[in-house]
């Protein structure tokens, strides 16, 4: 009877570590996913910001960055269109279920800075968003800093963009700003 009971014991503490095992897991494969829809959305602006060289410094944002709330974009091809639908599909406006959108991170939030004002120009993209677990602070940018409570909980990736010279000018060789 006591050998029955032991192994009951044994038994029933290695289901509750596989529980614990399981939830763990799926905490992994939440902040996975999100880092995941972080690269999709950083390698998207960065795109944006190439594809429109000649206008880049209208892609810097203000120090908040974008995804604050769902906007509606014009269909002009420009900059401020650009912003406007990386800020939506950072808060996930293309997917919603009961009303929520729920197509991206937590809280997630985009920042163009420019980093380096003189040709060639140089242009850091960031994502940040609301992780599960406390980390290391991200130290990267300094986008979303302070909005996600414990910097701890920050997550951030970055790209780093550098716009080369358009056109030299043949008088003196230097570059033409566009």
């Amino acid at each position: 009877m006591i050998e029955v009971l032991i192994s009951i014991v044994i038994v029933v503490l290695g289901l509750l570590g596989l529980a614990g095992l399981q939830s763990r897991a799926q905490l992994a494969e939440a902040e996975s996913f999100q880092r995941a829809q972080a690269i999709v959305l950083l390698q998207d602006m960065v795109d944006r910001l190439n594809s429109n060289r000649r206008n880049s410094m209208s892609y810097v944002t203000a120090g908040e960055g974008t995804g604050k709330s769902v906007q509606t974009c014009g269909t002009t091809a420009d900059a401020t269109s650009d912003l406007c639908e990386w800020s939506n599909a950072l808060l996930g406006a293309s997917e919603s279920s009961g009303g929520l959108k729920v197509g991206a991170m937590t809280g997630a939030r985009g920042c163009v800075e420019n980093i380096a004002p003189a040709m060639p120009r140089e242009f850091l993209v960031s994502v940040v968003w609301q992780g599960i677990n406390p980390t290391a602070a991200p130290g990267a940018t300094a986008c979303g800093s302070g909005q996600y409570g414990d910097e701890k909980t920050r997550r951030a990736i970055t790209a780093t963009v550098i716009i080369g010279c358009l056109q030299n000018n043949p008088a003196t060789g230097s570059c033409v700003t566009p």
